[in-house]
């Protein structure tokens, strides 16, 4: 039993032991996450016991998490309605192909009809469904479900396809980037150091050779050392990086990026949103439900003479970015972008660098719509990018 699931545990770098899989054996027989109902199974409930027994360093739950979710993908929603659904409705059995005709003809829903219409789907329908245009299921042209294509749907229970649901109905648990990461090229660090205004600040622990001389030659050669505090640069960055979602294909690119902004300023401050900034970020993805920062405090708090610095790839739906309760993870009370007008007002000296291929820029709505609240000060995560950003806050 779930011998298949050790080993896709094991596959994905996880130090599970055999000893491990007895323990959860032995917590399933015993009935600590087993049938609420003869007809009902919680998956909830296992993967939290699993997880206990499995996972003894929180820093590996985002691995587990995944997973999880690769061998168990389908067989039951992690989502915020109460009711059941069946199990086999989310199983992706065959891909489908939209041509650009098919694609074109399907019309996005508006935001009311969008959450209207999947309540009256959730009441309605009795059986798993796929390849339709209407039913919740997979691999159609349904605004609800996954691997189909939709422009503006509702995303539930599997991976995402074309990366434009409105709504994500799954739980992730995100993990911070490793700012220890050694850097792939030493390039990077250089192109960071175009931003740099030294000031001599703090104790007297350099030798003043100069002055040393002057003031020897002062004294009749009597030597008189003179000492001045080390020169650091003075400036002051901000950072705020998108984490989870789109941008865990850019991990390795953003962990060396955010471990040579570490080591090149001493004045850095930075904290995660995801997707798109709205009304507070965190500092640790572990905690991000319960240490909470609001950005109104973030902008109250740091003088203008910081330079704000996003990190992310820009790619969601549009919604996220126009619209109230837009966020895929709760109801945002006001849009993302007012918040980015915000924040770029507080901080006139601003980038946003974005790891995705500048190439598809121009085939992402989002990124347009990003751009433009930032002033076209968009720069792609390459080296002349990260040039070309350190320049414009030089100024």
């Amino acid at each position: 039993m779930l011998i298949d699931f050790f080993y896709t545990l094991r596959a994905a770098k996880l130090p599970v032991s055999v000893k491990e899989l007895l323990t959860l054996l032995e917590a399933l027989d015993k009935g600590l996450a087993g049938p609420r109902s003869p007809d009902a199974w919680s998956l909830d409930d296992f993967y939290f016991l699993a997880r206990l027994c499995l996972v003894k360093d929180e820093k590996l739950f985002d691995k587990f998490d995944q997973a999880f979710g690769a061998y168990f993908k389908g067989m039951e929603m992690l989502t915020d309605w109460k009711k059941e659904l069946p199990e086999e409705w989310l199983k992706q059995v065959l891909e489908k192909e939209l041509s650009a005709e098919e694609k074109a003809a399907i019309e996005a829903m508006g935001w009311d009809e969008l959450m209207e219409t999947l309540k009256k789907r959730l009441e309605e329908q009795k059986g798993r469904h796929e390849g339709g245009s209407k039913w919740i299921g997979t691999n159609g042209t349904s605004p609800f479900g996954h691997g189909g294509y939709n422009p503006a749907g509702v995303r539930i229970g599997g991976p995402g396809k074309s990366r434009s649901a409105v709504k994500v109905w799954e739980q992730r648990a995100y993990r911070d980037y490793d700012d220890t990461q050694e850097l792939g090229t030493r390039n990077i660090k250089v192109a960071l150091r175009r931003l740099r205004r030294f000031a001599r600040e703090g104790n007297d622990l350099e030798l003043d050779l100069p002055d040393t001389i002057r003031a020897t030659a002062a004294n009749a050669g009597y030597l008189d050392i003179k000492m001045v505090p080390e020169r650091h640069n003075h400036v002051k960055v901000l950072l705020l990086m998108d984490v989870g979602g789109t941008m865990d294909d850019h991990i390795q690119r953003v962990e060396e990026l955010f471990s040579a902004v570490k080591s090149e300023f001493k004045h850095l401050e930075f904290y995660y949103f995801h997707n798109c900034v709205y009304d507070y970020m965190w500092k640790n993805n572990k905690r991000r439900y319960a240490e909470k920062f609001p950005t109104w405090d973030i902008i109250r708090k740091y003088n203008k003479d910081y330079k704000l610095i996003f990190v992310g790839d820009a790619t969601m739906s549009p919604y996220e970015v126009l619209q109230a309760g837009g966020s895929v993870e709760y109801n945002n009370e006001e849009p993302g972008a007012e918040w980015l007008k915000r924040l770029t007002h507080a901080f006139p000296k601003h980038a946003w660098i974005n790891p995705e291929p500048q190439g598809v820029w121009q085939y992402r709505q989002s990124i347009s719509l990003i751009q433009q609240l930032v002033g076209d000060r968009m720069f792609p995560l390459s080296l002349k990018g990260l040039e070309d950003t350190m320049r414009l806050l030089s100024k």
